[in-house]
């Protein structure tokens, strides 16, 4: 069984929380993870089961009435019972009485957004990180902000980055051996989010072309957001297509990533970015296998890009470092893929190559970067392909990709 990062921030949050919730994609480990805290003597409820949900559906208060120190699995099934924890809560106020998971981001939904608003503690779980499959304890984003990152003779390279870039975080996808078994399985579980999650949260007469939307985006992943653009390839409205990119984050099969500016630069790109936020899913959805990858190396820079972008999240979540994920691009094309910014404004910033070699224009984002933040810029770095980690001046370097792991 897999050791998650984030294991050590839900028992710390139950310890002085009334409410802790667990939100993420379906199938990243959830469920396993909160049937360990099963064990430790709290009872398990799941909303997937038919009768349990028609129960919680039909009388939330008296549903929760009487419960404590309880599991409650896939809370965005019956919204409504977050409303009646609400109310126990405020005549119970004890930590660590409601232990809470969630397959789709039943925050955003109006009648829930506000109501427990300083009872409950929401950590994210994405799919498992590098670190977390291989048992290690990475130490990476402290680093990077130190500016003491180490090479890695041991690195993943070549063809073994790629293979394992396509085989992306989520569990059972991992434990094929196959990998047209792992993407028979990505597909099914695609068909699966695009209607039972939905379900839970939107009218989905509505929402017959998402499967088509979802490719389109997959061809766009690590560009800019372009509502219009993606609204008329599949002939829905710019509100439209901004209404669907909002419903596939709040299944978190996509992120869009806000850009990081100052008024130090005038002319910075301040459009998101659009993320798949597992790269397995993102192969699948885009048709790529490891050989239509080596015959176009071309369709790897996409993919790698959001791996890296998924695997800083995971390494965040399970970090005492409190940051915020942005990008950063001005409006003469120099960019940053990722910038992170410590609560004390310390800036650091991540580009991501797809190739063995660096070379010193691969740098000139993270400088303009640096330039823009001053004394705030911490240390910038260029992902590639290889071992070594090679200086290119001042606070910034050229650093493996399994430095991520490592």
């Amino acid at each position: 069984m897999y050791q998650r990062f984030v294991k050590r921030r839900v028992e710390e949050a139950l310890s002085d929380t009334p409410v802790v919730l667990i939100v993420g994609p379906r199938r990243a480990g959830k469920t396993t993870l909160v049937r360990q805290m099963n064990e430790e003597g709290r009872s398990y409820i799941t909303l997937d089961d038919q009768t349990v949900l028609a129960a919680a559906q039909s009388d939330p208060a008296g549903f929760i009435r009487g419960l404590d120190r309880v599991v409650i699995d896939e809370i965005q099934r019956a919204p409504d019972l977050l409303l009646a924890i609400k109310k126990t809560v405020d005549e119970d106020y004890r930590p660590g009485r409601f232990l809470l998971t969630g397959s789709a981001n039943v925050l955003t939904l109006p009648r829930v957004a506000d109501s427990l608003a300083g009872r409950m503690e929401t950590i994210r779980m994405l799919p498992l990180a590098r670190a977390e499959v291989e048992g290690a304890t990475s130490t990476f984003l402290d680093r990077l902000f130190e500016g003491k990152l180490r090479g890695d003779r041991a690195a993943m390279v070549g063809d073994d980055l790629v293979r394992l870039v396509l085989l992306g975080g989520f569990p059972e996808a991992i434990a094929r051996e196959s990998e047209r078994r792992r993407q028979d399985w990505v597909r099914a579980y695609l068909t699966s989010v695009l209607t039972r999650d939905l379900r839970d949260i939107a009218d989905l007469e509505k929402l017959t072309d998402l499967p088509k939307f979802v490719r389109l985006l997959a061809e766009h992943s690590g560009q800019l957001v372009n509502y219009s653009q993606f609204g008329s390839s599949i002939n829905v409205t710019y509100k439209t297509a901004q209404r669907y990119i909002g419903l596939l984050e709040q299944i978190f099969l996509i992120a869009t990533l806000q850009p990081w500016y100052t008024n130090a630069l005038k002319r910075i790109a301040k459009t998101p970015k659009l993320h798949f936020l597992d790269s397995g899913v993102l192969a699948a959805a885009r048709g790529l296998t490891f050989d239509r990858v080596k015959a176009d190396r071309g369709t790897f820079g996409a993919l790698l890009e959001s791996f890296v972008f998924s695997e800083v999240l995971k390494l965040m979540s399970g970090s005492d470092l409190r940051l915020a994920p942005y990008h950063f691009r001005d409006q003469q094309s120099h960019e940053a893929d990722l910038v992170l910014e410590r609560d004390d404004g310390t800036i650091v910033g991540i580009e991501v190559k797809a190739s063995a070699t660096v070379k010193a224009s691969d740098f000139g984002g993270l400088k303009t970067l640096s330039d823009a933040c001053g004394g705030k810029f911490a240390f910038g770095i260029v992902l590639y392909d290889g071992t070594d980690v090679v200086p290119f001046g001042e606070r910034i370097a050229a650093a493996p990709l399994s430095c991520l792991w490592r």
